[in-house]
This record gives structure tokens, sequence and C-alpha cells, in this order.
């Protein structure tokens, strides 16, 4: 028990937070995704969309009975938050899922924007070439936010290729730095 000079406070989930950015539609489930799950990180409830609450266990010891409790519950709440913030039609298809079958249905459902996004995102950083009056710090550190948005996207380069790739970017005036 806390001692009574000190105030817990338990805060729920901010659903609103997640609400006033942006319900999810037919065009926005990667970030509609992302700012979810920083809810859910942050709330300690995003492993219940890496795994599917089994069903309950016959006889076993209390503390594994609590846990698979536990995980029911946080699954219920996510579930209804995932729920909350979507359009409509898409809360009438999912009504009925999981938190883990509805967001695995989603990345079904919307995988074919995210394949678009890395696409979009490797021909941008392919394509970036330094002009001789620019930065390189500046052109480095655009090509790093390309390589970032990768790896958010679980599709990283390896690090030798990306040091590469920027250094196929630089200028024919930085030829005898890159060599080097």
């Amino acid at each position: 028990m806390a001692p009574p000079n000190i105030i817990t406070h338990h805060h729920p989930m901010n659903i609103q937070f997640v609400h006033d950015k942006e319900k999810l539609g037919h065009s926005n489930f990667l970030d509609w995704h992302r700012n979810s799950r920083i809810v859910l990180k942050k709330e300690k409830k995003d492993y219940v969309l890496e795994s599917l609450v089994s069903e309950e266990p016959p006889s076993i010891p209390k503390a594994a009975h609590d846990a698979w409790l536990k995980h029911l519950d946080d699954s219920l709440d996510v579930s209804c938050l995932m729920q909350a913030i979507m359009i409509p039609d898409l809360q009438r298809d999912l009504e009925l899922f999981t938190a883990f079958d509805m967001i695995e249905h989603l990345k079904q459902m919307f995988g074919q924007q995210a394949r678009t996004e890395r696409f979009e995102i490797v021909r941008s950083f392919h394509a970036c070439k330094m002009e001789e009056t620019e930065n390189v710090s500046t052109h480095v550190l655009n090509m790093k936010s390309h390589m970032d948005q990768l790896g958010r996207l679980g599709s990283p380069y390896p690090l030798d290729l990306d040091t590469y790739i920027i250094l196929n970017s630089l200028p024919e005036c930085n030829d005898t730095f890159i060599m080097n």
C-alpha cells in the first residue's frame, strides 16, 4: 500500500489522444497503426497484438491463471480501443475480432498500402543526389531519414549498403573522399 502522503493515479489508455489524431479509414493504416502502438506501448498492452489469447487453461497455478486473465482483459481493452478509432464500416467488419486477430486482418487488408509506401521511400532514397552547393550534413540527414523510415516499416537495409548508397549520392568532387 502506498504511504498516505503519496497520491497514486491510474491513467487509462489515452483514447482521446489517438481519437483526436485520426480515425482509421481506407488510406491511413500505417499512421493509425503507428499511433495506436505508441499508446499501447505506453500502457504496456502492446503485447496483445503479438500473441493470441489462448483458450482458458484447464488447471494451472493461480499465478499463470491470473496472467491469462490479464491477457484476456488487456485484449478486450485493446480491441475496444482499436474499434473506437475506426470508421464505422471497419468497426462493423471487425466487431467480433480479438485485438490480435484484428491487427492481423488489418495488416492483410492494407498490406498493399505498406508495400507502396516502402517502394516510394526506396525510390526517393536511391534518387537522392547531393548538389555541389548542398551541405553534406543536411544531405546525409535526409538520406538517414529514408533509412529510418524503411527500418520502421520492417525493411531496413544492411548498414554497409546504406553507406554505399549514401557515398554514391555524393557529387564527383568528393570522389577522393569516397575512395578513402
